[in-house]
C-alpha cells in the first residue's frame, strides 16, 4: 500500500456526547445509567467513560524518588519463630517489618505477647538503621514506645537513621476493643506530655497514627474510613493544643494506615484522597502542610476461606493499587490467613507479591500514574468530599473518641456493612470461589500451630466494640 495516501486520513472528530448517542442505540431502550453507571458504597457514581483531566495535580508518595517499604507482618505468638521469621523476610526481599502484639484490632486472633522481653527476641540480630520498622497499633502502644527506646540505647543507634512509626492510636483500639487503659480525660491529659520528648524536629519517624484499617474491616466504606482518619488526626491534634504544645512540631509525626482491596481503582483514588485531605486539614489548622506518611495493608474483609488461593489474586490486585495510589509502605497479608497462622510458604508468596510489583513491573518509577486519568481524579475529588462530610460529622459529634463512645460511628458503620453484604446475598455483587464458581473440592491448607489470642480484658470499658465479619462469613452464617 502507498504510504502516501494516509498523510489526506484522518480519524472523525470524537466527543463524549457522539459516544454517548452510540451507547444508546446499543442499549436498544434500556436506561444508560441504569445499565452503565454503577455506584461505590458512599453512592459515588462510577461512569462508564472519562475524558482526559488536564493539569492535573501531582499527588506522589512521601519521597516518590524511592519505592515503596516491602513489608511483612510479625505476627507469631511464639517470639523464637517470629525471629526467624523476620530474619528470612528481611534476606529474601523485605525491606520493613510490622511488629503485630496480641489485642491488637488487627491482628487476627494472634499477635507477639506484648512484654518487653518478646520486643528484644524478636528483634534480635536486625539492623534496625537498614529497615523500615512499625509497631502495629494495640493497647499497650505506649508502653511499648519505651520498650523500643530501651532497646536502642545500649546498642548505640543513633535514631536519626531510623526509619520507623511507633503506631499509637486509642481511637483504633478503643474501636477495636471498647476498652483503654485508662479514662479517657486521662488519656487526653496524659499522652501529650509523655510524647514530648519524640516530638523534636530532629527525630525523624512517625510517634502517633491514624489508623482507618479497624474500620474498614468492620465494614466501613470508604469515605467513613477517610473520615475517621481525619477525625483522628484532628484529635491528635487538638491533645496538643490543649496541653500548649505547638502542633507545627507534631504533624510531620503523625501518620496514617490505610485497607487497599480488590476494587482497584477505588482503592488508588482513596490513597490520593488521603494525601489531600490531610493537606487541607493542615491547611485549615493554619499549618505549613507536610507530606502524609500512609501505610497500606491488603483487606482483610475481602479475603476469603473457600478456595483460598483466590485471595493472591485480590491481594495482588490490592497491592497494585496500593503502589500506583502512592503508599510510602505496604503489606499483603498471606492467602491463608483465614485459615491460622499463616506458613512460610504463604508468607513468601505475600512477600514475593510486592517484589514482582517493584522489581519486574517497576511501578515505584512513575510518581503518580493515576494523576490526568479521568476515572481515577473524579473517584479522588469525590471521595474528598465525600470524606470531608463524614469528618465535619464526626467532630460534629465531638470527635471520634466521643462518636464511638456514644455508639453513633459504629452504628454508621455496621448499617454500610449491611447494606454491601444484601448486595451479594442478591448476588448484585460475587465472590469468585465462594459464591460464582466454587470449587467442587477444597484442597487442603497448611498452617502454623498457634494459639488463637483472645482480646484484652483489662482496661476501662468505654463502648462497644466494632466487631470484623469477613463478607464472606456474612455470607455463610446467612445461608445456615
Amino acid at each position: 500500500m502507498d504510504a502516501s495516501i494516509l498523510k489526506d486520513t484522518a480519524f472523525a472528530a470524537a466527543n463524549r456526547e457522539g459516544w454517548v448517542k452510540l451507547a444508546q442505540k446499543a442499549l436498544k431502550g434500556a436506561d444508560f445509567h441504569e445499565a452503565l453507571v454503577s455506584r461505590t458504597d458512599d453512592n459515588i457514581p462510577i461512569e462508564p467513560l472519562y475524558e482526559r483531566r488536564k493539569n492535573a495535580k501531582l499527588t506522589p508518595r512521601r519521597n516518590p524518588a524511592q519505592p515503596w517499604h516491602i513489608v511483612q507482618r510479625i505476627d507469631d505468638p511464639d517470639p523464637v519463630r517470629a525471629n526467624r521469621q523476620l530474619l528470612e523476610d528481611l534476606e529474601n526481599g523485605a525491606t520493613g517489618i510490622s511488629l503485630v502484639f496480641e489485642g491488637a484490632p488487627n491482628a487476627f486472633g494472634y499477635g507477639l505477647p506484648s512484654t518487653r522481653e518478646a520486643v528484644d527476641q524478636v528483634l534480635r540480630g536486625v539492623h534496625l538503621e537498614m529497615i523500615h520498622l512499625r509497631m502495629d497499633v494495640h493497647p499497650k502502644s505506649r508502653a511499648c514506645a519505651d520498650w523500643f527506646v530501651d532497646y536502642m540505647r545500649p546498642r548505640n543507634i543513633n535514631p536519626k537513621t531510623l526509619s520507623f512509626s511507633l503506631g499509637i492510636d486509642p481511637a483504633a483500639t478503643l474501636a477495636g476493643t471498647g476498652r483503654l487503659r485508662m479514662t479517657l480525660a486521662a488519656l487526653k491529659a496524659s499522652l501529650p506530655q509523655s510524647l514530648a520528648g519524640f516530638f523534636s524536629t530532629d527525630l525523624p519517624g512517625i510517634v502517633l497514627e491514624a489508623d482507618g484499617r479497624v474500620y474498614h474491616n468492620a465494614g466501613a466504606t470508604e469515605a467513613q474510613e477517610l473520615g475517621a482518619m481525619l477525625s483522628i488526626a484532628s484529635g491528635h491534634f487538638r491533645l496538643f493544643e490543649e496541653a500548649r504544645q505547638p502542633i507545627v512540631y507534631a504533624a510531620p509525626h503523625i501518620g496514617f494506615s490505610i485497607a487497599v482491596d480488590q476494587d482497584q481503582f477505588l482503592s488508588i483514588a482513596k490513597l490520593r484522597a488521603l494525601r489531600r485531605l490531610w493537606a487541607r486539614l493542615q491547611e485549615a489548622c493554619g499549618i505549613p502542610p507536610s507530606a502524609a506518611t500512609i501505610h497500606a495493608e491488603t483487606s482483610m474483609r475481602m479475603m476469603t476461606k473457600k478456595d483460598c488461593e483466590t485471595n493472591t489474586l485480590r491481594t495482588t490486585i490490592a497491592a497494585f493499587a496500593a503502589a500506583v495510589g502512592g503508599a510510602d509502605s505496604l503489606a499483603v497479608l498471606p492467602h491463608t490467613i483465614t485459615h491460622g497462622l499463616p506458613d512460610p510458604f504463604a508468607r513468601r508468596l505475600a512477600r514475593n507479591t510486592q517484589l514482582v510489583l517493584a522489581d519486574e513491573s517497576n511501578l515505584a518509577f512513575v510518581a503518580d500514574p493515576g494523576a490526568g486519568s479521568g476515572a481515577i481524579e473524579a473517584l479522588t475529588d469525590a471521595l474528598c468530599e465525600a470524606a470531608w462530610k463524614e469528618f465535619q460529622m464526626l467532630e460534629k459529634e465531638g470527635g471520634i473518641l466521643q462518636s464511638l463512645v456514644e455508639d453513633r460511628f459504629q452504628q454508621r458503620i455496621i448499617a454500610a456493612r449491611a447494606a454491601r453484604n444484601e448486595e451479594y446475598r442478591s448476588g448484585t455483587r460475587a465472590i469468585i470461589g465462594t459464591t460464582l464458581f466454587p470449587v467442587k473440592e477444597e484442597r487442603p491448607v497448611t498452617v502454623l500451630d498457634a494459639p488463637h489470642m483472645p482480646l484484652p480484658t483489662d482496661g476501662v470499658v468505654h463502648c462497644e466494640p466494632l466487631t470484623f465479619p469477613r463478607i464472606d462469613e456474612t455470607l455463610q452464617a446467612s445461608a445456615e
